[in-house]
């Protein structure tokens, strides 16, 4: 069964889309669209396969009304059916590697040592080949991978998405407790349904044309 989703379609949705600056909180998301969700944030890609990340769903609302000062005040965070925080790994290890790499032979159904040689190439290039600072960096770079497949995802449902990342990190480590575990607040997503009245809903989106952000060699 083709199950493709026709162009028209993804265009439409991508144009609907917008960062939803009010929700109806009386609106929730499904339990069946949000298992679609989890499991696209689930399917996203990363560098070479590592998925250095954490997804929160934040769904206490006590906790929810903590994380509001540190996220300038922003009434998404209380407001949206659902927030989620994306953490990205703080100094990845050749721990975090082979853990990986007993994954994917778990998975494929081979031997760990049938990836020696790919082992070699992400310990030379990540681990050694870079600083703590510089592996930081490239972790959080992948959790903006996930970040886009979430909000791709969304738009194809029907469910309205903010990424926000005028947030305060450290407040939102401490708060949930992310130091203990090895991660770092990155960005955060809130998604449900726009308010009628969110002024921004039929604002005409701003893009720059084709040929000013594509070209061909």
């Amino acid at each position: 069964m083709n199950t493709t989703i026709q162009a028209e379609h993804l265009i439409h949705q991508l144009n609907w889309r917008y960062a939803t600056k009010q929700f109806d909180p009386n609106r929730k998301i499904s339990a069946q669209d949000w298992a679609a969700l989890e499991h696209a944030l689930v399917l996203a890609p990363s560098s070479c396969g590592l998925q250095p990340w954490k997804f929160i769903v934040v769904k206490d609302p006590s906790v929810r009304a903590q994380l509001l000062p540190a996220s300038w005040g922003q009434k998404q965070i209380v407001d949206a059916s659902h927030l989620v925080v994306f953490a990205a790994r703080k100094n990845l290890t050749e721990a975090d590697v082979d853990f990986f790499l007993r994954r994917a032979a778990e998975v494929r159904g081979i031997p760990v040592e049938k990836l020696a040689d790919f082992r070699g190439m992400i310990i030379g290039s990540i681990i050694n080949g870079m600083d703590i600072p510089a592996r930081d960096a490239w972790a959080k770079n992948q959790v903006f991978l996930a970040l886009g497949v979430l909000l791709a995802s969304a738009a194809l449902l029907g469910i309205d998405a903010c990424p926000m990342e005028g947030i305060e990190p450290a407040k939102y480590d401490e708060i949930l407790g992310l130091p203990a575990k090895g991660y770092g607040t990155a960005v955060v997503a809130t998604l449900g349904y726009r308010a009628q009245t969110d002024k921004y809903a039929a604002a005409p989106k701003v893009r720059f044309p084709r040929e000013h952000v594509l070209y061909e060699v």
